[in-house]
């Protein structure tokens, strides 16, 4: 995979945008990382059989990884949806299928709700949709730190102690792969739409094939058994918490590969 990059000004706000790109046939599969993750985890589809031939695009959001944005306080889930719309629109992405993880699941939700004609399918893994989905984001109104530094410190200790897989590996990650002042904006954000926002009934109303993707220690989340009832697929990935793609990437690789496959056959 090419690692790119490309530059843009949204609202007044400039942003330098590191993304992974490889070329294909079909329609292209766009991801978007979760919050304190980067592009990266996404990188080793490039190297799955089962994804072989399709275009794929992997891109850092704006504050985390190797992109860059000019005013951190600009940052909220509805901007990120912005920069994704422009992002594909500077590369030249009219349609896609798309994938995306906790912030960045919320965000595509957002997206595909805005933009329906753009995207073929939905992939939603652990992003937000209820009021319970906060759990790591809420953090930022149940732990207030007078920075933003301090608040991120925080967060790290108390993330690595929760009994959950991969909890201590993304911990360890946090500090190389976010600004700290990329999280009060986010997680307020993310808090705000899912208290305010009827997330639920966006995602239901979508029309493209939607697959939901959790881990089986999040298997008591309350709207699971409702998802069906919407026309959304469920997939459990076993021995997995929030972060399938570090406990068991192969599992969901191979749901995500397999959804994808089902999706354009039907076509």
């Amino acid at each position: 995979m090419e690692v790119c990059e490309t530059q843009l000004t949204l609202h007044g706000v400039e942003l330098d945008l590191s993304y992974l790109r490889r070329s294909g046939t079909g329609t292209p599969l766009l991801c978007l990382h979760g919050f304190g993750s980067t592009k990266e985890d996404y990188a080793d589809l490039g190297f799955r059989t089962d994804f072989d031939g399709r275009e794929l695009i992997f891109v850092d959001a704006p504050g985390f990884g190797a992109s860059s944005i000019s005013d951190a306080s600009a940052l909220s889930i509805p901007f990120l949806v912005d920069t994704a719309i422009a992002f594909c629109d500077q590369i030249g992405v009219s349609r896609f299928h798309l994938s995306g993880h906790s912030m960045g699941g919320l965000t595509a939700l957002l997206l595909a709700h805005q933009n329906p004609d753009r995207v073929a399918s939905f992939i939603n893994i652990e992003g937000n949709v209820a009021p319970e989905d906060c759990f790591l984001s809420r953090q930022i109104v149940e732990h207030p730190a007078p920075t933003a530094e301090a608040f991120l410190e925080g967060f790290i200790e108390r993330v690595r102690a929760r009994p959950e897989y991969a909890s201590r590996l993304y911990a360890l990650g946090l500090r190389s792969k976010l600004r700290p002042s990329s999280a009060p904006p986010i997680f307020r954000s993310m808090v705000d739409l899912s208290d305010n926002t009827d997330l639920m009934t966006k995602f239901a109303a979508l029309r493209c094939p939607r697959l939901f993707v959790h881990g089986a220690q999040n298997a008591h989340l309350s709207y699971l058994s409702a998802l069906p009832d919407y026309g959304v697929e469920v997939c459990e990935i076993p021995h997995a918490g929030h972060f399938p793609m570090y406990s068991n990437p192969p599992a969901l690789w191979s749901a995500m590969a397999a959804f994808l496959d089902k999706v354009e056959a039907s076509e």
